[in-house]
């Protein structure tokens, strides 16, 4: 069997680790617990980060495209393509997204001063009111998620998952051609 720490309760991933241990103990499967518990931890997290989203009558995406242009600052407006490059959607799931948020009046589009021929996407008044509200509850609601951990704790965490995304980054973007597509295997 698996040794253990013990200044924590067992969790979900524990049993699925000492179920491998049993059936495999040829196998080190330690890097299971990690990912196992960001996968773990990234469904659960995602399922508050929605009700929270819910109570503005908003799903994660219209959340997270609401929130880009917002960041960019004023005038709130951004090119589809910057948009869906951010976002990391195609260009037809950021059609599709785009035509249910100005159908219901949170973003328009407008012509860009630089090419007549382009369109640029822009928060509404409606759109930034709805937001600015939402961010804020939206902030609030991660600061509850993470109260339990000591300040350090946080601040480990948040070191340790910074060095994580840049490894898996610099991974990621060992496997991409020089237009920035991922490579298909074959």
């Amino acid at each position: 069997m698996r040794t253990r720490t013990t200044d924590r309760l067992p969790d979900a991933v524990d049993a699925i680790l000492d179920q491998w241990a049993r059936e495999r103990p040829d196998l080190d499967v330690s890097p299971m617990g990690p990912i196992g518990r960001l996968k773990r931890c990234a469904a659960l997290l995602g399922h508050h980060l929605e009700a929270c989203f819910a109570d503005f009558g908003l799903s994660l995406w219209e959340f997270d495209m609401l929130a880009t242009l917002r960041r960019s600052g004023a005038p709130y407006r951004l090119s589809p393509t910057e948009l869906f490059s951010t976002l990391m959607v195609t260009s037809g799931t950021m059609t599709h997204r785009l035509k249910r948020l100005e159908t219901n009046g949170l973003v328009q589009r407008v012509p860009s001063a630089l090419d007549a021929r382009s369109m640029l996407v822009q928060l509404t008044r409606k759109g930034l009111r709805l937001i600015n509200r939402a961010v804020e509850a939206h902030v609030e609601n991660e600061r509850r998620l993470l109260s339990a951990l000591p300040a350090t704790v946080r601040a480990d965490l948040d070191h340790h998952l910074s060095v994580l995304l840049s490894t898996l980054e610099q991974s990621s973007s060992a496997h991409e051609d020089p237009r920035g597509e991922a490579e298909r295997g074959a």
